[in-house]
């Protein structure tokens, strides 16, 4: 297949590069950050490093929507939740009968609005634990060796079909760690778990994953969040298809397993840019009372968050 990334950052950028260097697939970009089209677009194309090492040129074609006249047979999205919307706009044209679109973007809300552009029969949801950084314009950093990439796909109607098996077989050649899952939502669901406790506390604390993940209170604190998200997914008949103490342990390995790593909810603090937490922990507080259930630590969590993006602001104004 041709694929298409819509948002040439951090993810989309991992993402096609696996898909064309180690898959041999023709994929192109589209972004709207003009620092970043620009840059690649002058450098011919996209630093890659691993882990700081190796840093060279991957030629790629980056290109704003309306300039776009590829005709791929998938679009790869991966947008902030925010932007989300107003990127969808600008490509509708671009968009054709029959053609597929996977995203494994944080948070939630994201498919809602994918659905007013693609059947469903034709979307493929996903969940990545898949270190990137991007260090600036036209430079992207992978996280962890190669062969360490994990992800799981599911399709939005939970069918598995020949299209479905083929996205699936160029993300193995592509060395991006698929599993197939078999439901939509609980695969979502315990990714917006995950990020609710690891993205959420390291931006509180602006620290990596290691640290804070080897606090003595941290499986205490983690085994609360946990908690409180199963209870909201029970009452909405999710059934996030592991116990509560698999998820807990499945996030105490993921501050070992990515230590060193900024999430990219702190990364966006770091830049000044306003982050998803209330597509994660505000997602959960939502979906909390739509069901009657007030889930008052992640809302705490997301005012918390809050709080601190106000005061980084706060703290470089007073530095210039």
């Amino acid at each position: 297949m041709k694929y298409a990334v819509i948002g040439a950052g951090a993810m989309g950028l991992r993402y096609g590069v696996h898909l064309k260097e180690y898959a041999g697939k023709d994929v192109d970009f589209i972004d709207t950050w003009k620092p970043n089209v620009e840059k690649i677009r002058e450098q011919g194309g996209v630093y890659v490093a691993r882990d700081h090492e190796n840093r060279h040129l991957v030629p790629i074609d980056v290109y704003y929507p309306e300039e776009y006249t590829g005709k791929p047979d998938c679009w790869i999205v991966f947008m902030k939740q925010m932007q989300l919307d107003g990127m969808l706009e600008r490509c509708a044209p671009l968009f054709k009968k029959g053609q597929l679109c996977f995203t494994a973007m944080n948070g939630m809300g994201h498919y809602e609005k994918l659905l007013k552009y693609f059947d469903p029969a034709h979307l493929f949801g996903g969940t990545a634990v898949i270190a990137t950084v991007l260090p600036g314009p036209g430079d992207v950093d992978f996280m962890g060796a190669l062969g360490k990439e994990y992800m799981h796909v599911c399709a939005y109607d939970n069918e598995r079909t020949a299209k479905g098996d083929e996205l699936f077989a160029d993300f193995t050649a592509a060395k991006l760690g698929p599993e197939w899952s078999p439901d939509i939502m609980s695969m979502s669901m315990a990714k917006v778990m995950l990020n609710s406790v690891c993205n959420t506390l390291c931006t509180m604390f602006e620290i990596q994953m290691g640290p804070i993940g080897a606090d003595e209170h941290m499986r205490h604190v983690c085994t609360q969040l946990v908690n409180e998200g199963f209870d909201v997914c029970e009452l909405a008949g999710i059934d996030l298809g592991i116990s509560r103490e698999q998820e807990v342990d499945a996030i105490m390995q993921s501050f070992v397993d990515l230590k060193y790593h900024y999430p990219s909810m702190c990364q966006d603090m770091f830049k000044g840019r306003p982050t998803e937490v209330d597509y994660i922990n505000g997602y959960i507080v939502k979906l909390g009372r739509e069901h009657g259930y007030e889930a008052v630590r992640h809302e705490l969590l997301c005012n918390e968050v809050h709080f601190a993006e106000t005061a980084h602001r706060w703290r470089a104004e007073q530095a210039s």
